[in-house]
């Protein structure tokens, strides 16, 4: 039974963070047996408009939030179920998550940690208005709980990725730690596609899409802080790594951020490729940054200088 368990455990270590479901990251990032869920099944708290539209409902509206350890530290968790409507912001989904962030502010027992398991393509379109103010309402929930001296750390390694509402969400946190397989962005390749056509911006060029809104991209100019192996002990591992170094939230930050993002401007603001970006950024071999194994990719970025997020 032991040795059992013991495989069991590896499995789920080593297991792909971006084929996996929400409830099975949490399972795989948190101390096993530590997970405890605020609002669980028995609870069925799912979107009322749903079935306005003859679509069916989830019982948890794509959105899980409760308390778990990692590593021995308590933490607070909210993972979105990408492949329940894309993992979208809606009334139900975005007041799970905003009453999660709040209590974290103004509850002392509970942790002053939160990891937010990204996975969603942004507002859901059949409850626009309401996931629009629930983005709008995380984002300034998020400025505070950091005010407050509470680490948000964002994950992004999804098959919806993390786009609309949720790139800008992910852009409020702490700190962001991305897979290869993430994507991060504020408007997402087929909605460019859709409103600029095809020869701006095909969404089903797959080599196009990773080059410009993918992991590896995003890590080495700036828009993630930390690389992540797309397996759970990878995503464990980093989000142990940049809970233990939040940036302080004050104007010092703020400033030192606005002229990263100023610089970063100027640096990549004629490129027409992320290949362009990245031999700016002094890379040998541009090229060859897609093909790359994972321990080759984090030398690699680990001696680009000067685009840290939230920079100091």
């Amino acid at each position: 039974m032991t040795g059992m368990m013991i495989r069991n455990e590896a499995t789920v270590a080593s297991a792909s963070w971006f084929l996996a479901s929400a409830r099975e990251r949490l399972t795989g990032i948190l101390d096993p047996g530590s997970f405890v869920e605020f609002l669980p099944p028995s609870e069925r708290v799912r979107s009322p408009h749903l079935a306005q539209f003859d679509l069916p409902a989830a019982f948890d509206d794509g959105m899980i939030v409760g308390r778990g350890r990692l590593d021995g530290r308590d933490v607070l968790v909210a993972a979105q179920e990408g492949q329940f409507m894309g993992g979208t912001f809606a009334e139900v989904s975005g007041g799970k998550l905003l009453g999660l962030i709040r209590a974290a502010i103004a509850d002392p027992d509970l942790p002053r940690s939160i990891l937010l398991l990204l996975d969603s393509g942004g507002v859901r379109l059949q409850e626009a208005n309401a996931g629009e103010l629930a983005v709008a309402e995380v984002m300034r929930a998020i400025v505070e709980a950091r005010s407050a001296g509470v680490a948000v750390v964002a994950l992004v390694g999804g098959r919806a990725g993390a786009f609309g509402g949720a790139g800008l969400t992910a852009a409020t946190c702490s700190r962001i730690a991305i897979s290869e397989q993430g994507r991060l962005g504020v408007t997402g390749p087929e909605v460019i596609e859709t409103n600029q056509g095809v020869e701006e911006f095909d969404s089903q060029d797959k080599a196009l899409v990773w080059s410009v809104t993918g992991g590896r991209s995003r890590r080495l100019i700036g828009g993630a802080d930390a690389y992540a192996e797309d397996t759970m002990t990878g995503f464990r591992a980093a989000a142990l790594a940049l809970l233990d170094s939040p940036p302080p939230f004050d104007l010092l930050t703020l400033q030192a951020e606005q002229e990263r993002l100023a610089e970063r401007h100027a640096l990549f603001g004629a490129c027409e490729s992320a290949v362009e970006m990245w031999g700016i950024l002094g890379i040998a071999d541009p090229e060859a940054v897609r093909d790359m194994d994972d321990a080759a990719f984090v030398a690699i970025a680990a001696g680009v200088k000067g685009m840290d997020h939230d920079a100091r």
